[in-house]
């Protein structure tokens, strides 16, 4: 009955195809678009990822997010080291600033400054110099896409590419000179905009004045003190707010979830996705199995039960989910592979596997219910009609 129920499956090619297409479509949409989403939403605490060494984070008590910065005063950083349990303490300046590009424009860029004792916060991964070059003088970092994007000088040659900032070109911050004297591998940020490290206190040179410039105290916990309960006390003795890595970027996560319609968009297309192909596959089905009731008939008629053809029918279901399904998902693998090194966003976890299967499978129960119920209620009469 299994090689029956599959002979009347492929029998039709083009109705075969169409239903292999419709769930491959449903599969491609309900695995790309989460995709993209979780991608872009990573990138809203990619910083926070970044700088992975320090345990808890301390800022204002009004930051909503990683961008959020709203600066503290300099002591706040001695009373941090004051509290028990604390290993050690460094500050972290994080802002906007606009660099003067060679032509005489400006664009926009992320200035870190890093402890000047420490360097700690500095790019996960260097790609020519070293970090320790930041001690020199007017030293900045620069990472490796905004070195050949937004930062890249003009092209030498009219119509040609631009050319990527190298060791020793400059820029100019807050009318003073930087050096680059580096350039680092880092995650994308949320805005993609170029990011540009450089010690503590020049890069309050180089920000705008203000009273405040402290922006974050990054915190490393001692040897065998809980994370949880240090989080707690730093709160409590500072007043400041103080958050472990995770919590830092649940709550830039969740800010960016609730706070922009990046969910509605997405989500949108996953339902449409979903609902235009189960309308294809669900049809499409439909239309080949009153195509084959003669068939049906026919078995029915020499006595096969209902629960024969109701495996027959699954079994049809079951085989044009899983090659739409698996297609689907390959080509969703394929897409990301391409687009690894350019500015879309992509994040591809094994959950996406199980909500994508999920998808399909309740696309193809859905098209099997259309088709059992028609094939249940046949009266093998049928067959000897005209």
């Amino acid at each position: 009955m299994n090689y029956i129920a599959l002979t009347m499956l492929m029998g039709d090619r083009g109705k075969y195809l169409g239903i292999v297409m419709g769930l491959t479509f449903a599969s491609l949409i309900m695995t790309q678009q989460p995709a993209i989403f979780l991608g872009l939403m990573a990138r809203s605490y990619s910083f926070v990822s970044d700088v992975g060494l320090p345990d808890i984070w301390v800022m204002d008590p009004k930051v909503q997010f990683i961008d959020d910065v709203k600066p503290m005063q300099d002591t706040e950083l001695y009373r941090v080291r004051g509290v028990a349990g604390v290993g050690w303490a460094v500050p972290l300046y994080k802002g906007l600033i606009k660099a003067r590009l060679y032509d005489g424009t400006f664009q926009t860029c992320n200035l870190i400054g890093l402890d000047d004792a420490t360097l700690i916060g500095g790019p996960p991964a260097m790609l020519s110099g070293k970090l320790e070059d930041l001690r020199r003088s007017d030293g900045v970092l620069v990472d490796v896409e905004g070195a050949k994007t937004k930062l890249a000088k003009a092209p030498q040659t009219p119509g040609g590419k631009p050319v990527p900032l190298t060791i020793g070109d400059t820029l100019e911050l807050n009318d003073r000179r930087a050096i680059v004297v580096g350039i680092a591998k880092v995650t994308r940020t949320f805005q993609s905009q170029p990011v540009i490290y450089t010690t503590y206190n020049r890069a309050l040179l180089y920000a705008p004045k203000e009273r405040k410039l402290l922006s974050f105290v990054l915190v490393k916990a001692k040897p065998g003190q809980n994370i949880a309960e240090l989080t707690r006390r730093i709160q409590r003795i500072t007043g400041l707010a103080a958050y472990t890595q995770e919590e830092f970027k649940a709550l830039t996560y969740n800010y960016f979830l609730k706070n922009t319609g990046i969910p509605i968009n997405f989500g949108i297309s996953v339902t449409l996705g979903f609902i235009v192909g189960a309308a294809i596959a669900g049809q499409t089905f439909y239309n080949f199995t009153l195509e084959n009731l003669r068939q049906f008939g026919v078995l029915k008629a020499m006595g096969t039960s209902n629960w024969v053809l109701l495996r027959m029918i699954l079994l049809q279901a079951v085989l044009v989910g899983s090659i739409g399904y698996g297609m689907g998902v390959g080509l969703t693998a394929l897409f990301g592979y391409a687009m690894r090194d350019t500015i879309l966003a992509f994040k591809f976890p094994w959950q996406l596997l199980v909500f994508s299967g999920m998808g399909v499978s309740m696309i193809c129960v859905f098209a099997a219910l259309l088709s059992i119920r028609k094939v249940i209620m046949l009266e093998p009469a049928v067959v000897f009609k005209g």
